[in-house]
């Protein structure tokens, strides 16, 4: 039958690079001006190294998409006809280095405790690579249980995400940056915020960052409704009919927050404004 398939999450250069990412993040959040990971980010996965020509066709994987599966079924063998031209003992070398780099700014066991986004997608990726490069011969059954994951993800019809968005309209800034989903979203906000991001909203980025999930669902929707609640009670107040036909729409705008059931970039950014909103009338008021 083979030797069967065994994912290594500290081996997996997708893996790695987000979770890199998450912790650029993090840092970030947390006032660290020069973040580690970034630093060993830039260092390990610039345009020269063999990392990054690996993480490209990771990324390839992930984000190609086809409507027939005879193409995404192509594509695939010519990703894998490219990982078999990178030097394996390259690979590993640099892999080491960066494993042992993120081990002296980082506490390894909670740095890969962080979930993360297609981790499924990424394993299956990572068995096919270590396929090409392994010289004994692997489990048919876990092979094509790989290839499916990988197949079934390039024909699936999904919306542009948040990410992509917000990719697009960074990719001219730094190109050994672009990959940096998280880190992009983060200077998104940095550079209409600056460091003033208060608590509210720097724990609402986090949550977010973290990715959709029933909390976070919960967080908006408790938020929304609470502020629907003071804006109204600092619209009581104002004399100014125009600033309170305007603290009205935002109202109306929060109400539907309030009820839905996903979070999208469009509701996180009218909280973001919200929570300085509510943060300037206090002043004032």
């Amino acid at each position: 039958m083979g030797r069967k398939l065994k994912h290594s999450k500290i081996k997996n250069t997708g893996v790695l690079f987000e979770l890199l990412v998450r912790q650029i993040t993090t840092d970030t959040l947390n006032g660290v001006e020069k973040s580690p990971a970034l630093t060993i980010v830039k260092e390990y996965f610039g345009k020269k190294t063999t990392l990054k020509k690996e993480l490209d066709l990771y990324n390839s994987l992930n984000k190609e998409k086809f409507n027939i599966t005879a193409k995404a079924e192509k594509f695939l063998d010519l990703v894998l006809k490219e990982r078999s031209k990178i030097s394996s003992t390259v690979l590993k070398r640099q892999k080491y280095n960066l494993i042992k780099e993120i081990g002296k700014k980082y506490q390894l066991e909670t740095f890969f405790k962080t979930k993360i986004n297609n981790y499924k997608l990424n394993a299956s990726i990572y068995n096919l690579f270590e396929t090409i490069s392994s010289k004994t011969v692997s489990d048919p059954k876990s092979l094509l249980t790989c290839r499916e994951t990988i197949v079934e993800n390039s024909i699936s019809k999904s919306p542009k995400t948040t990410q992509d968005k917000v990719l697009k309209e960074y990719s001219k800034q730094d190109k050994s940056m672009r990959l940096l989903s998280y880190r992009v979203l983060l200077e998104k906000f940095n550079k209409t915020y600056g460091k003033k991001l208060n608590e509210s909203q720097k724990l609402l980025l986090k949550k977010y960052i973290s990715g959709q999930n029933a909390k976070l669902v919960e967080h908006i929707n408790k938020e929304a409704k609470s502020s629907v609640k003071k804006i109204k009670g600092f619209a009581n107040k104002i004399d100014d009919k125009i600033t309170s036909i305007k603290l009205k729409e935002v109202s109306n705008q929060l109400q539907r927050i309030e009820k839905s059931n996903l979070v999208n970039e469009s509701y996180l950014i009218t909280m973001m404004n919200v929570y300085e909103l509510l943060e300037e009338l206090g002043r004032v008021n």
